[in-house]
C-alpha cells in the first residue's frame, strides 16, 4: 500500500509539473491556440494543395533547373512572381556569379571484350563539373576498385586506365543519409583520386537506394594539384554487369566519349521575400531552400519539393490572416547542387546586417511524410522547442533533435538555431538526382504535411522566441 501511494503521488507531481512547464513554455498563446493555427494550417494545405499545384508549375512548365542554365533563369522570374502573387511585404534578389556546366548531347561507353565477343553500351551520365573526353573519345582498359585504400595499393596499375569505383550503397542502415554519405565520397573525389595515379577517366557506381538501370548523377570536385579527366556515373545494373565481365576478362575496355563542358560563368540571382513582423521586424525566421536542380528529372523532390514548401508557408500566413511578430523570410538559393554560390551570398549579407536570424528552416530532404527537425542549436533553446512536440505532433512531426541541418543555411554565421525539415527517407534516395525526380514521384498529402509542419514550427519560433 505504501508503494501504490508513492507512485500515486510521484504521478500525481508530474502531472502538475508537467502542466506548470507547459504554461511556461507558452508564453504567448495556450497549447490549445496553437493547437487551432495548426489545424487551420493542416486544413488549408491538404485542401488547398496549393503548394502542390506550385510544383505542377515548377516542373512541369520549368522542368529541370541547372544553375547557369535558361531554365534556371526562368524559375528565378517564376519564384518571384509567386512571391508578388503571396503577397509577401518585401521581395528582392541577390545576385552571384554561379558556373555554367552543360552535360553535351554525347554521352557514350560501350563494353568491348574480345574473349567473350562482347559490345554493350552501358547506360552512364557525366557527373557535374566534369570535363568530356575529345572528340574521338577513349578507348581503354578497365580497373575496377572498391574503396580509396584499394585505388591506393593498386596505384602502380592504374596509369592509363578507367578506374571503375564499385562501392554500393549500404542497404543496411536504416538512416539513408548515412548511407548515402559513406558512398557520395567516390562521386565527389573519385576522379582527383585516381588521377593522381595517371587514370585516363573514371566511373562511379550511382548512389542510389534502388537497383535498377538509371544513372544517378551529381557534382564532383577537382583537386588543383592534378590534372582533369573525365568522370561519370554508372547504373547499378550495369556497374554488376562491367564487374562480372571483368572477372571473366580483366584486359576488357570501354570506349568513352563526352562532350560536357564547363563554360564561363554567368550571374544568377537567389529570389528572397519575406512578411514583415509586427512587434519585432529584425529578428527573422528564414525559411529557405535551393531553386536549382539538376539537368535529370525535374527536380521535384530536390528540392522542388522545399522550394514550394517555402512559399506555401508565406502563402498560409496571409491567406489565414496570421500576422507574425517577428519576420517570417523565404530565402529560394541558387547553386546549391554545384557551387553553394546562393548561401555564401546570404551567408555574407547575414553576416553584415543589422537583423538576428533566430532561426533558419530548411527543406532539402524531399517532400515525402513529415518525421522530425534536426537542429544545431544550445541545449536551452532545443529543449524549449523539443516542449512544443505536443502541438507539433498534430502534423506528424515525432522529434526534435540535435543533428545535421541544411547546406544552404549552414552559411548563416549568426542564427541562434539552424533546423532541418526530416521528412521520411526511406524513398528519397531512389530518385535523387536522377531521371526517377518528376512530379508523379510526389504524394499530394506528404508534400502538403510537410508544409504544415513546417509551418506550425515558423509560426511557433516567431511568437515565443528562442
Amino acid at each position: 500500500m505504501k508503494n501504490y501511494n508513492l507512485v500515486k503521488t510521484v504521478l500525481i507531481f508530474l502531472i502538475f509539473t508537467q502542466s506548470i512547464y507547459f504554461a511556461q513554455t507558452f508564453n504567448s498563446h495556450t497549447k490549445s491556440d496553437y493547437l487551432a493555427i495548426t489545424g487551420k494550417f493542416i486544413s488549408k494545405s491538404l485542401t488547398g494543395l496549393t503548394g502542390y499545384k506550385m510544383l505542377k508549375e515548377l516542373t512541369k512548365k520549368i522542368g529541370p533547373r541547372l544553375s547557369g542554365s535558361p531554365s534556371a533563369s526562368r524559375a528565378v522570374k517564376w519564384a518571384k512572381e509567386k512571391l508578388k502573387r503571396i503577397g509577401a511585404d518585401s521581395l528582392w534578389y541577390q545576385k552571384m556569379l554561379v558556373p555554367h556546366w552543360v552535360r553535351g548531347d554525347s554521352e557514350k561507353a560501350i563494353l568491348v571484350s574480345d574473349k567473350m565477343d562482347l559490345g554493350k553500351q552501358l547506360n552512364i551520365a557525366s557527373l557535374g563539373s566534369s570535363i568530356g573526353t575529345d572528340n574521338d573519345g577513349l578507348f581503354e582498359k578497365v580497373l575496377e576498385v572498391h574503396s580509396f585504400d584499394e585505388l591506393d595499393s593498386l596505384k602502380d596499375l592504374v596509369d592509363g586506365k578507367i578506374v571503375f569505383f564499385n562501392t554500393p550503397f549500404d542497404q543496411t542502415l536504416v538512416n539513408t543519409f548515412n548511407a548515402y554519405s559513406k558512398a557520395v565520397q567516390y562521386r565527389v573525389y573519385g576522379a582527383s583520386r585516381a588521377a593522381k595515379y595517371g587514370a585516363a577517366a573514371v566511373l562511379v557506381r550511382s548512389v542510389t537506394s534502388l537497383y535498377d538501370n538509371v544513372p544517378h548523377v551529381g557534382v564532383m570536385v577537382y583537386k588543383d594539384s592534378v590534372e582533369k579527366i573525365p568522370a561519370a556515373a554508372i547504373s547499378l545494373e550495369d556497374a554488376d554487369f562491367l564487374s562480372d565481365v571483368l572477372k571473366i576478362d580483366p584486359g576488357a575496355k570501354i570506349y568513352l566519349n563526352l562532350n560536357c563542358a564547363n563554360l564561363p560563368e554567368i550571374p544568377s540571382y537567389n529570389v528572397i521575400g519575406e512578411i514583415k513582423g509586427s512587434e519585432k521586424p529584425d529578428e527573422i525566421i528564414l525559411i529557405g531552400a535551393h531553386l536549382d536542380s539538376w539537368d535529370k528529372g525535374e527536380g521535384a523532390h530536390d528540392d522542388g519539393a522545399g522550394v514550394v514548401q517555402a512559399l506555401e508557408v508565406l502563402y498560409l500566413f496571409k491567406n489565414l490572416g496570421i500576422h507574425p511578430k517577428r519576420t517570417v523570410r523565404c530565402v529560394l538559393y541558387m547553386n546549391e547542387e554545384n557551387g553553394s554560390r546562393g548561401a555564401k551570398k546570404y551567408g555574407e549579407y547575414a553576416d553584415t546586417s543589422k537583423e538576428r536570424h533566430i532561426a533558419a528552416i530548411e527543406s532539402d530532404r524531399g517532400g515525402f511524410t513529415p518525421r522530425g527537425f534536426s537542429v544545431k542549436t544550445d541545449s536551452v533553446s532545443l529543449a524549449k522547442m523539443q516542449s512544443w512536440l505536443p502541438v507539433l505532433q498534430k502534423s506528424l512531426i515525432d522529434w526534435i533533435r540535435p543533428g545535421g541541418t541544411g547546406a544552404d543555411i549552414s552559411k548563416i554565421k549568426n542564427a541562434k538555431a539552424l533546423i532541418g525539415f526530416v521528412p521520411d527517407s526511406q524513398r528519397y534516395f531512389e530518385l535523387h538526382h536522377s531521371a526517377h525526380d518528376v512530379l508523379e514521384a510526389v504524394n499530394p498529402r506528404e508534400l502538403e504535411l510537410g508544409t504544415a509542419a513546417i509551418a506550425t514550427l515558423t509560426y511557433l519560433l516567431s511568437e515565443e522566441g528562442l
